[in-house]
Parts: C-alpha cells; sequence; structure tokens
C-alpha cells in the first residue's frame, strides 16, 4: 500500500504558510508504517515542538492503474475517507531551508490518521463538506469544490508516475486552518457533519 500525499492544493491554505499557488499537484509520500492504528492516542514525537494538524479527504484507490486518462479517473476509486496528515511544522521548516525533503517531517509514525471508508456514490464529491473539531472549536471547514486540483485530475496527474495499485491511499490536501496540537487535545473530524473519527494527543 502506497500513501501519496498531495501539499497546496487549497489556495487559502498555500496562502497561509506563504507558499505559490502550485501550478501541478505537489506530490509527498508516507510509508504505510505511518497510519496510526485505529482508537490508538497520537504520541507528540520527541523530535517537534510543533506538530500541526492537516485535515484531508482520503480516496482509496480501488484498481490499478498507469497513465489513467482525466475523464476515466473516476473509475479508480469507489470509496472515500477523513485522515489528518500529521506534519511537524519545525522540522519541515528546516528542511525546506536546506533544500530537502519533507519525509521526516511528514512521515513519522502514526502520522497519517484515518476514519473508516465510505462509498463515493453516496455523496456528491464536486461538494463534498468536512471539518475538524478541535476541543469542541471548529478549527478547519473544508469543501471539494475549493480545491485547485480535483480527485481526477489528482489520479491522472500521479499515475503518469507511479502505477496505482487496488489499496493505495491519496491524501488529497488540506484546507485553511491548520495549527498546532498539544497533549490532551482532542481531535474529531466530520464528514458531512457526521463525525467519522475522533482521536486524543499525547
Amino acid at each position: 500500500m502506497k500513501i501519496i500525499c498531495i501539499g497546496r492544493n487549497y489556495a487559502e491554505h498555500a496562502k497561509e504558510l506563504g507558499n505559490e499557488i502550485p501550478e501541478n499537484p505537489v506530490i509527498f509520500m508516507k510509508p504505510d508504517t505511518a497510519v496510526l492504528k485505529k482508537g490508538s492516542d497520537f504520541y507528540i514525537p520527541e523530535f517537534s515542538q510543533d506538530v500541526h494538524y492537516e485535515l484531508e479527504v482520503v480516496l482509496k484507490i480501488s484498481k490499478g492503474g498507469k497513465y489513467i486518462q482525466e475523464d476515466k479517473a473516476a473509475n479508480y476509486f469507489e470509496e472515500i475517507g477523513l485522515g489528518i496528515d500529521f506534519t511537524a511544522r519545525d522540522l519541515q521548516s528546516q528542511l525546506k531551508a536546506k533544500g530537502l525533503p519533507w519525509e521526516l517531517a511528514k512521515g513519522f509514525d502514526g502520522s497519517a490518521v484515518l476514519s473508516e471508508f465510505y462509498k463515493k456514490a453516496d455523496f456528491d464529491m464536486k461538494n463534498l463538506n468536512f471539518s475538524l473539531v478541535k476541543n469542541k472549536e471548529e478549527v478547519q471547514n473544508g469543501n471539494t469544490s475549493m480545491m485547485i486540483f480535483p480527485p481526477e485530475k489528482i489520479i491522472a496527474f500521479v499515475s503518469q508516475y507511479f502505477t496505482l495499485k487496488t489499496g493505495d491511499l491519496i491524501f488529497t490536501g488540506t484546507p485553511k486552518g491548520v495549527g498546532k496540537v498539544s497533549e490532551n487535545d482532542i481531535l474529531e473530524g466530520f464528514l458531512e457533519g457526521k463525525k467519522v473519527f475522533d482521536l486524543r494527543i499525547q
């Protein structure tokens, strides 16, 4: 299983981090060991003092493909979920300043939270609402209509470089409102108003 992540896919999030709006999807990856075991707390790693939450819609690839055409890409995923791309922002900033890859800041153990997956057919993928609540206060609120690159374009682009296989996951980017987590925070993810995950920060 590959975990492919899209960076800077919401214009307001790119702006809040001082990044340019990309011309093509920004790609990075997480290893499968990044997946946080369901029901587990998230432990802030000892190498970071500034871990941020980033709530994202996640696509689960349902059949393999290479060089997938954008007009056929919707046929390659049948389920969606929500996830958090935890990011060691201080470490990421250090790596970026040196022109180095981000993986240490993005791919560490437990850095990928996943909800259960749900049938795509039950949702309007062009107008899908999702949100993150931290300690009973909403901190992120996104809609897929705000994506710079929609799922079909992401799948077509990614498949030019990586063969997609059944079970691969694509994190599609986070809207504005990212922020730091602290010990004892409670995070809750909502998909069209339904709570689909919660976890405690340790």
